[in-house]
């Protein structure tokens, strides 16, 4: 079916477009309500009305224009007047004022596009205005005349009755001037003249030699920014921003801009080369418009919003793809045909939009643009919300060009996967600030500026993970005041603390050997920070900064009643745990799902993949007995225990600079105990091996994962979002294993065969590299399935089924998948060691040059359902497991030979 295409001047008019089309009966149908591109419903009849012009793409074609009484519910002409065009031959329009018009397609279905464009001399109105008059022949009287006069012409000037000419190349700049000369006088002859009367004062289009002038300006600008943009790959040192800024100084940054620099990162693989482009770019904003600096930032980072605002877009792949279509000119089924056969939404749309005309030039995005739609998008809410949503993308598509929809639509699916990492970028951006002209002298002090810079970027962002707040404090302040204006604030989240993992006793007090620690029960539950503001307000967040306030009213309630008289606010570091206070004790690490069905919040039985395990872990019932919000404590039927071990902040004060015996002191002296509600974690000092086995032993029978050991007195402070070595964890099953468990991620699976006819019958597992963002084949597993979870399993993955490999997937090429997925789940896997692998790629290049890491006899422990898959085991833990392996091997035979 003929498609309209381009875009139209923001004209208030309160008009629709309708499509229809007729069968060969003669009957009308209505196929469907249609907006020009890029522009409001219902501003296409007045825009046709300034003398714009109907183009086929080829072939006869007719069509007829007719007034109807409601733009709502168009009622059938009794007798439309037919225009009939020939092949592309241009024909202008009057301008008509009616309230709404209908477009008859006398060829149902023609796969020929009509698109339209501008009269470089627009019809001028009569002196002498009439209205108009169903006595009075109709505005298609004039269209009509038009046409033949158009006809009559080219076939006067045709060598051949038979031939027809070749079309006119640019009917848009160089119009049927026999068409406008008979239209015009035809108009004002039926008393058309008040309608271009009253078009001309409501639409007033500026002239089209200063039109093309912008064009032709823009186009100019594109070009040059593409010339120039391969300066941002300069070392860092030897870039001046003059080079490549194309925009005046204060002018909006353009979105183009941006993508183009996403577009040199993805050619990269080095991290110094990519530091150097995006130092570059942000050293450019900040030259030319420093105030897009935090949308760049943000867009960069993939994101709109920090993590605890909780602001998403809310969007999926159906909604994306219903908007590429329409604002294309396509069907839903073109776009996922062109989607399977590239495996990226983000190259349909580059294609699909390089390969459309538009009748206007739409205006250039820009960054601040892009960046304040998709916090737009995230906002809609309520009625209509998705269609909102899907307006907002259909608007920014029309107006992207080259690889802008590209970059458009991986950024509204938050999967950039261009290599660049966060904390790229954020040396990147310690570094421009080194750069930037008002900043170039740190304090004598500092050996190494670039590194210092980086150093402070990063450990502000660890404690304020707000880039709203952070960039303007370092244009304003500078890098070097950063750590002043910058600080812990209640009611941010920071990232936990992180231990790593040891396989003995022995390990610890080795390390340790010469420091003062302590050592804690390790409880198996839900990491939690509970911010409590001195407003008496409560906030509770998991440790990927997500709000959790409405899930646990219980734990709100806790905090509150239980705190100290005296304290106004505090941020506890804390873990949340299943427990019975029946029986005052917390609930087994494994649950017997043979004692009953569990019923979750929503009163039905626990989810059936639940069933498939014969046990779960016993956190995991509150996940699945909860709602995610608004939970009444009436509805609670698995209660928490909240077990603290660290404050951070203490009315006004931070403290996570404070060694661990301090936090500690100030941690007891805050709050009362009260069990089963709240209790402080159990912990003794000591470093006698024979006393922390024992205290090892006892944490497992008090259904604990096993032990947490903490520096004391030095190098005790806490680091947030780190996994420092400083902590150390260890349980029981280290000691008969690898160690700690791997979160993996299924990438691929292959079809099983005999008994396994239908179902997967192994999956190809992969770790995540954060630095690259990509995920590294690390092992396949296929024994320790249960029939019923190996069939749960399969279900789940089906619909993730992706047409090729994600172009972020590193795996050898002698690894042949029968299918591949999208990355969405994280399953906990343990297995008996890890040995260097040719075939997979986890961990290349760390611990050898060439090749990889895998996994020996891997089994399946559980699901994660509380892990994105970028939260993976990294492939750097892979390493530390594999060489804290090797070494625990290495005493192992040294301990043989003494014996």
């Amino acid at each position: 079916m003929p498609k309209i295409s381009g875009t139209t001047p923001n004209v208030i008019a309160r008009t629709k477009l309708v499509l229809y089309s007729c069968s060969a009966s003669g009957h009308l149908r209505t196929e469907k309500h249609l907006e020009v591109i890029g522009t409001p419903v219902g501003c296409l009849p007045r825009m046709l009305g300034g003398g714009w012009s109907v183009v086929t793409g080829g072939c006869r074609r007719s069509y007829a224009w007719y007034p109807v009484q409601r733009a709502d519910c168009p009622e059938q002409p009794r007798r439309p007047r037919i225009l009939s065009i020939p092949g592309q031959a241009p024909i202008s329009l009057p301008r008509l004022h009616f309230p709404s018009f209908s477009l008859l397609i006398t060829r149902a279905y023609s796969p020929t596009p009509i698109s339209l464009s501008r009269n470089p001399r627009p019809l001028h109105p009569s002196p002498n205005p009439t209205a108009m008059s169903s006595s009075r022949p109709s505005a298609f009287d004039a269209l009509m005349s038009g046409a033949r006069a158009a006809a009559k012409k080219k076939a006067q000037s045709s060598s051949s009755p038979r031939k027809r000419k070749s079309p006119d190349p640019k009917p848009s700049q160089n119009p049927n001037p026999t068409t406008t000369s008979e239209t015009e006088p035809t108009a004002q002859e039926n008393g058309d003249a008040s309608a271009n009367a009253v078009a001309s004062q409501e639409v007033v289009a500026p002239p089209a030699a200063k039109k093309a002038c912008t064009a032709t300006s823009a186009q100019e600008r594109t070009a040059l920014l593409k010339s120039k943009i391969a300066e941002l790959k300069r070392k860092a040192a030897d870039f001046d921003p003059k080079l490549i800024d194309c925009w005046k100084d204060g002018e909006k940054v353009p979105f183009l801009f941006l993508c183009l620099a996403f577009d040199l990162i993805d050619k990269e693989t080095g991290r110094i080369v990519i530091t150097d482009i995006v130092c570059n770019t942000l050293r450019t904003v900040m030259h030319t418009t420093p105030d897009d600096l935090a949308a760049v930032v943000y867009l960069a980072a993939n994101r709109i919003a920090p993590a605890h605002e909780g602001l998403e877009l809310g969007i999926g792949d159906a909604s994306i793809i219903k908007a590429l279509a329409e604002a294309c000119g396509c069907s839903e089924a073109q776009v996922k045909k062109q989607y399977k056969e590239l495996g990226d939404l983000g190259l349909v749309a580059k294609a699909s939009r390089s390969s459309q005309t538009m009748m206007r030039k739409p205006v250039p995005l820009t960054v601040a643009k892009v960046f304040d739609t998709f916090r737009l998008i995230a906002k809609e809410s309520g009625k209509d919300s998705q269609e909102k949503k899907k307006n907002h993308i259909k608007a920014l598509l029309v107006a992207a060009t080259d690889c802008e929809p590209q970059y458009l639509i991986r950024l509204l699916q938050a999967k950039l996967r261009i290599g660049l990492a966060e904390q790229t970028l954020l040396a990147a951006l310690g570094q421009a600030a080194v750069y930037s002209e008002r900043h170039l002298n740190p304090p004598p002090k500092i050996q190494s500026p670039l590194e210092e810079a980086v150093k402070i970027v990063k450990q502000v962002y660890s404690v304020l993970p707000v880039y709203d707040k952070i960039i303007p404090a370092l244009l304003s302040d500078g890098v070097w005041n950063l750590p002043k204006t910058c600080n812990f604030t209640p009611g941010v989240p920071v990232g936990p603390m992180l231990a790593k993992p040891t396989k003995g006793v022995s390990e610890i007090v080795q390390k340790f050997q010469d420091t003062e620690y302590t050592c804690e029960y390790k409880y198996d539950g839900e990491r939690a920070q509970i911010h409590y503001l001195e407003d008496g307000s409560v906030e509770i967040y998991s440790r990927n900064a997500e709000r959790n306030t409405g899930k646990f009213p219980d734990v709100v309630a806790a905090v509150s009643r239980l705190k100290k008289s005296s304290v106004t606010s505090f941020v506890l570091d804390c873990e949340l745990v299943a427990y019975d206070r029946q029986k005052q004790k917390i609930l087994p690490f494994q649950w017997n799902l043979a004692k009953g069905v569990i019923y979750g919040h929503n009163k039905t039985p626990v989810k059936s993949e639940y069933k498939d395990y014969q046990k779960i872990n016993a956190f995991t019932l509150i996940l699945i007995t909860r709602a995610r919000k608004n939970v009444a404590v009436s509805d609670i039927k698995v209660e928490v225990c909240i077990y603290a071990f660290d404050l951070l902040y203490l009315d006004g004060r931070p403290l996570i600079q404070e060694e661990l015996k301090v936090r500690r002191e100030c941690l007891y002296e805050s709050f009362e105990e009260e069990a089963g509600f709240f209790q402080f974690a159990t912990a003794i000092t000591s470093n006698d091996i024979e006393e922390i086995q024992k205290f090892l032993d006892a944490a497992v029978d008090a259904s604990c994962e096993g032990l947490i050991i903490k520096t004391l007195n030095k190098d005790a402070t806490y680091e947030p979002s780190k996994r420092s070595l400083n902590w150390l964890k260890l349980k029981k099953d280290y000691m008969d294993s690898i160690g700690d468990s791997l979160d993996l991620v299924p990438i691929a699976a292959f079809h099983g065969r005999g008994k396994r006819t239908g179902v997967y019958g192994a999956f190809l597992l992969a770790c995540y590299d954060s630095n690259n963002e990509e995920f590294q084949s690390i092992c396949k597993i296929g024994t320790g399935f249960s029939e019923a979870v190996l069939e749960e399993r399969s279900a789940s993955l089906r619909s993730k089924v992706i047409p090729k490999p994600k172009s972020y997937y590193r795996y050898a090429e002698t690894i042949s998948p029968d299918v591949w997925f999208e990355p969405t789940e994280v399953w906990e896997v343990k297995a008996a060691d890890l040995t260097i692998s040719p075939v997979h790629r986890a961990a290349t290049g760390i611990i050898d040059p060439d090749k990889g890491i895998s996994l020996r006899f891997p089994r399946l422990v559980r699901v994660r359902e509380d892990k994105a898959p970028e939260q993976a085991s990294s492939s750097e833990q892979v390493a530390d497991m594999y060489s804290a392996q090797s070494r625990n091997h290495s005493n192992n035979q040294d301990d043989s030979e003494d014996d």
